[in-house]
C-alpha cells in the first residue's frame, strides 16, 4: 500500500468518525435557523479577527476578547449553537491529535 492510499483511508475514516457526522449535523442544524446563522458567521468573522490581531501584535485585544466572550456566552443559550461548539471543538481535537501524530513522524527532517 502506497501513502496515498493511506492518506485516503484515513480521510475516509475521518468522514466517518462520529466527531465528523456529529459536527456535520451540528453545522447543519445551524443552517436551518437563518437568525442563529447570520449570529454563527459574525461570531466566526469577530473570532478570527480576534486571532488574527493577536497573531500580528503578539497580545491580545482586550476589547475585542471581551466582546468575543461576550457573543460567546450568549451564542452558548441556545442549545443548538452550544451542541455546535461541542461538536466542533471535539472533532479539532481528532484533526489536532492526527496532525500531532504526521507531525512527530516527520519531526527529525522537519528540524
Amino acid at each position: 500500500m502506497n501513502i496515498y492510499d493511506t492518506a485516503n483511508r484515513l480521510a475516509s475514516e475521518i468522514k466517518q468518525s462520529e466527531e465528523y457526522m456529529n459536527y456535520k449535523m451540528a453545522k447543519q442544524a445551524i443552517s436551518l435557523n437563518s437568525e442563529l446563522k447570520e449570529r454563527m458567521k459574525k461570531f466566526d468573522i469577530l473570532r478570527y479577527e480576534t486571532q488574527l490581531a493577536a497573531m500580528q501584535t503578539g497580545k491580545t485585544d482586550e476589547e475585542k476578547y471581551k466582546k468575543m466572550q461576550e457573543e460567546y456566552a450568549s451564542l452558548i443559550e441556545d442549545e443548538t449553537a452550544r451542541k455546535y461548539f461541542e461538536a466542533e471543538t471535539k472533532f479539532n481535537i481528532v484533526i489536532a491529535d492526527v496532525n500531532k501524530i504526521i507531525g512527530d513522524a516527520i519531526k527529525d527532517v522537519m528540524q
